[in-house]
């Protein structure tokens, strides 16, 4: 199974499916990305990988609303309990983080599809043996695949600075 081709061509359409469904553009963003991650881990059986992928988003949607609606139930209950959110922080400091965020961005979407989704599994928590069954390497060389990709990052984000490549 091509997944890069199944991405390619039934992404965009699933993340407006979704989008739609639930109102969310990051809800849906994450259901997309859950969606193809769950395709890597186990592929459909004889059903057709369009309508898998739709049912296995729809799902994921549902299930996160009905846990969000939960969450907020909860907090309505007992608003002491709700975390304290801190103080913004200035308009400058704000427009640095973004400005940074969106160089980032640039820098990863500049990578190999493979090398994007190994540095964003990781720094989600994910462990060597789960990004390595995510994409289809050996636990062993995943080490060295992290390395390579960050140091592709890095020479990404110098380039976007205007350093030295």
């Amino acid at each position: 199974m091509d997944a890069d081709r199944l991405y390619r061509e039934h992404s965009a359409a699933l993340f407006r499916y979704l989008h739609r469904l639930c109102g969310d553009p990051e809800l849906a963003a994450d259901a997309v990305q859950e969606t193809f991650l769950r395709l890597l881990d186990r592929p459909p059986g004889a059903e057709g990988v369009k309508a898998w992928l739709y049912r296995v988003g729809t799902n994921l949607v549902i299930e996160r609303s009905r846990t969000s609606a939960r969450r907020l139930r909860l907090l309505a209950r007992s608003p002491d309990r709700a975390p304290r959110q801190e103080a913004p922080d200035d308009p400058e400091t704000e427009m640095e983080r973004a400005e940074r965020q969106r160089e980032v961005r640039r820098a990863l979407d500049a990578l190999p599809p493979r090398d994007r989704t190994v540095l964003l599994m990781r720094a989600e928590g994910f462990a060597h043996r789960e990004i390595a069954e995510a994409v289809g390497g050996t636990t062993q060389s995943m080490g060295s695949i992290l390395l390579r990709a960050y140091r592709k990052l890095a020479a990404q984000l110098n380039l976007n600075a205007g350093g030295p490549p």
